[in-house]
């Protein structure tokens, strides 16, 4: 199968694509710098230091990041922090201050395109019950910006593609129509503004225009979307950097003293930008350069739910949020994270307004703490490389670097200082809350295998999360997909102890089928019994109704005259508190149980008896499911499915899966899902998660031929299956195509907020498919019935060939 390569060809291409939100900063900065400089009557002496401070942040700034673009070409480099050389610390305290940053984005963006319309139509200010209209408008534009983008990348280039190119062309339109008035008048840098009377307002000036600088981050999670070899991904990806803050720049430099001019900021009814739209250009061009802000503002909002979508899709990779935040629509994107940001939105513009300056400093203290952290972190590379090998070049790239690290950091205490009490102070709250959450769910799901750990940390740059300039780009190369990877001829023999574990017996001597006298219940007994009778088993029927004694004594005498050894017993109280302790008592061996019960719903989900009995017992549960209008079928186990992840957890139900196979006659296919997702699940050919990929279906499949070696001759036939993506959906498709009778797997058996939120793929598989399930809980790690003190180490994997250093074979 071949796929389409959306790489990038050339920078123009790359800044359309990437640079939706720093193009946007020029329309909304200036406004709340000049109020504060000319409320005080001190822009004469300020306003040139501010901006030319600007200017050169913005300068070294872009240098630093020409060196993290260099270094990191595989799209992790946002940042510059990485888990592997920083700890998870790091990784946690950037994903909540991006979560943080993407949130305020999309206030700030929508707040400004609010603002740009209410500059032609006055009457949104106006207010109904005490809500403004322009509020009322920014909610209605955040829940469609959602809707578009959670309809996927597609639908959202076609939206707000050309907006970016609209912008930098409005923001060069507005510069040559400048010059052409008043000629090229460059803002003074005056050292008599830094004297102690003005010094405030300098900083104060220049910590608000900062904002200019947002999303210039994005350019170094852009390096790996460009054609070419690595340094000419990198050149590329600086390339844009350079057009887009290259155009904001000059657009500080020679539009903003006609704004200064041209524009009075104490208006509440017309931005200072719009102002000065109308004085410089003819009134047609004018209104369109509305419209093209509008645009671009609303792309600017829609990129920051498309980062959103990415972060968490990498927080899962990473497993620092569980997997239903990063589960994918039919359209292939993760939606819940983008409501989940609108509903924040909505909540916050009808309690603070819609007015952007309300949030404009909290927004540019959030860049630059991500940006002092990277400025940082590229220090401390470049002083360890300097120990390496002295250079004068080196020497000067570490004191430029350090330069940028110290300017961020001292415009990020600025900002604290001068907006704590006006915003600033949320950020004390809400990171250490998310780093706890992060922290909560990394303890509970479990570190990653280090392959995956790495695509989280790129997970959100080859997934699309540039902008939306796909639109704008020429002819899509076609790239051949690579042949699948095949089984390896030979495999590594097991020792004999760990041998006899995975072959040892398992007696199901009890079998125990709850039931509340529904027929529904009663679709489990034709599986129970079938099992029962091929392993010469007891089978007991428990009921939590005494008065249903005489319909359980039917039923015994039924599935006696049917050759079964059948018990029966009533008790009092919870099904689920019954069974339990019947398990306990009896030493029962399996649990067969319908997913329905009395009304005939399937509450699998919805916390119903049967999950609740997989979370309260240690021994294995056998889920029987029947859909709506299907028949009962005449019960039949000759081909189970084993799903298997390479881990000890869920090695434990191959026992089961053996005594049953040998029982039945059964055919065993081993089924297991590489770490790394195929390319098409990226939408792209991407050369660096090909490569992965076919490392990890090697390693898979050698790690399965090595546990069908073990089991081969003890059952009737054994085929090891590696393919697909995503667990659930792979496990569900392949029970389909490959007809099999019975999937056994291992679950966590979860209860409570950790089942809400943690979820599982055992609980997606019994949700998505008609098959019966055979689980086997291991609660938080602890054991699963009698296996649990039997069970030597994991099945030992084979040493990988070829295999990249400091990874691990899954």
């Amino acid at each position: 199968m071949a796929h389409v390569s959306h790489k990038l060809s050339n920078s123009l291409e790359g800044a359309l694509a990437g640079g939706g939100d720093p193009a946007t900063s020029p329309l909304y900065v200036f406004g709340p710098f000049l109020k504060l400089i000319v409320v005080a009557g001190v822009a004469s002496v300020t306003f040139g230091t501010s901006i030319w401070l600007v200017v050169i942040t913005i300068g070294l700034v872009s240098a630093m990041y020409r060196l993290v673009m260099v270094w990191v070409t595989d799209g992790s480099g946002g940042s510059g922090l990485n888990e592997e050389e920083f700890g998870p610390w790091a990784v946690k305290i950037n994903a909540g201050i991006t979560f943080v940053e993407y949130t305020l984005t999309f206030l700030v963006s929508t707040a400004a395109l609010v603002t740009f319309i209410a500059d032609r139509f006055p009457l949104l200010n106006e207010a109904v019950l005490g809500i403004q209209y322009r509020t009322i408008l920014a909610i209605l534009l955040s829940i469609l910006i959602g809707w578009l983008v959670n309809r996927g990348p597609r639908m959202a280039a076609r939206a707000f593609g050309p907006a970016t190119a609209g912008v930098l062309a409005l923001l060069w339109i507005m510069v040559f129509a400048t010059i052409l008035q008043f000629g090229l008048h460059l803002p003074k840098f005056n050292l008599q503004a830094f004297n102690l009377q003005y010094a405030g307002f300098t900083f104060g000036g220049y910590a608000r225009i900062l904002a200019v600088m947002t999303g210039i981050e994005v350019f170094a999670n852009l390096v790996p979307a460009y054609q070419g070899t690595a340094p000419q991904k990198s050149r590329k990806a600086f390339g844009s950097l350079l057009i887009v803050m290259g155009t904001a720049s000059v657009t500080m430099l020679i539009v903003g003293p006609a704004i200064m001019a041209l524009s009075n900021p104490l208006d509440p009814e017309v931005s200072v930008f719009t102002q000065t739209m109308d004085a410089l250009l003819p009134a047609p061009l004018a209104y369109a350069g509305t419209l093209v802000g509008v645009l671009v503002l609303m792309s600017a909002s829609a990129a920051s739910a498309q980062g959103l979508q990415n972060l968490a899709l990498g927080l899962t990779e990473r497993r620092y949020v569980p997997a239903v935040i990063g589960q994918r629509n039919r359209f292939g994107v993760a939606d819940k994270p983008v409501w989940i940001e609108v509903g924040l939105v909505v909540a916050i513009f009808l309690l603070l307004g819609t007015h952007e300056e309300t949030y404009l400093a909290i927004y540019a203290a959030g860049v630059f703490i991500l940006l002092s952290m990277t400025g940082w972190a590229a220090t401390r590379r470049l002083a360890r490389q300097l120990r390496g090998t002295l250079s004068g070049r080196k020497l000067s790239l570490l004191v430029g670097t350090a330069v940028a690290a110290l300017l961020t950091t001292g415009a990020t205490l600025i900002i604290f200082y001068e907006r704590f009490f006006e915003g600033a102070w949320t950020y004390f709250l809400f990171i250490p809350l998310l780093y706890l959450a992060f922290s909560y769910f990394r303890s509970r799901l479990g570190e990653p295998g280090p392959v995956r750990e790495q695509l989280g940390g790129i997970e959100a740059a080859l997934l699309g999360g540039f902008g939306f300039g796909q639109a704008l780009k020429g002819p899509q190369e076609l790239v051949s997909a690579e042949p699948a990877v095949p089984p390896p001829a030979q495999v590594k023999r097991l020792p004999s102890r760990r041998a006899d574990w995975f072959t040892r017996q398992i007696n199901f001597d009890n079998i125990l089928v709850p039931l509340d006298g529904s027929s529904y219940a009663e679709i489990a007994l034709p599986l129970a019994g079938h099992i029962a009778q091929y392993c010469d088993s007891r089978l007991t029927l428990v009921t939590a109704v005494p008065e249903r004694a005489g319909y359980l004594d039917e039923l015994a005498i039924r599935l006696r005259e049917q050759g079964l050894d059948v018990e029966h017993t009533e008790g009092q109280g919870s099904v689920v508190e019954i069974t339990r302790a019947l398990v306990e008592e009896q030493d029962v061996d399996l649990v067969v149980t319908s997913t329905r019960g009395g009304s005939g719903a399937k509450h699998w989900l919805s916390g119903g008896v049967a999950s609740k009995i997989v979370q309260a017992i240690t021994r294995p549960v056998l889920l029987v499911q029947v859909e709506d209008g299907e028949e009962v079928q005449e019960p039949s186990l000759k081909r189970l499915l084993v799903t298997l992840d390479g881990s000890r957890t869920s090695e434990r139900v191959m026992p089961y899966a053996l005594t049953l196979a040998q029982a039945f006659e059964a055919e065993i296919l081993l089924l297991m899902v590489p770490e790394v997702p195929e390319p098409d699940a990226f939408g792209a050919s991407i050369d660096w998660v090909k490569a992965k990929r076919a490392d990890a279906e090697r390693f898979t499949w050698r790690y399965l031929n090595t546990v069908a070696a073990v089991i081969e001759g003890t059952c009737p036939a054994v085929r090891p299956i590696v393919t697909g993506s995503r667990p659930a959906n792979t496990i569900v498709e392949i029970s389909q195509a490959e007809q099999v009778d019975m999937i056994l797997m291992a679950t966590h058996g979860r209860g409570g907020l950790d089942r809400l939120w943690l979820g599982s793929v055992a609980e997606r598989v019994v949700q998505d498919c008609s098959l019966p399930v055979f689980l086997l809980p291991v609660h938080n790690g602890n054991g699963a019935g009698v296996l649990a003190a039997q069970q030597p180490e994991a099945v030992e994997q084979p040493e990988a060939v070829n295999q990249p250093e400091g990874e691990a074979t899954p």
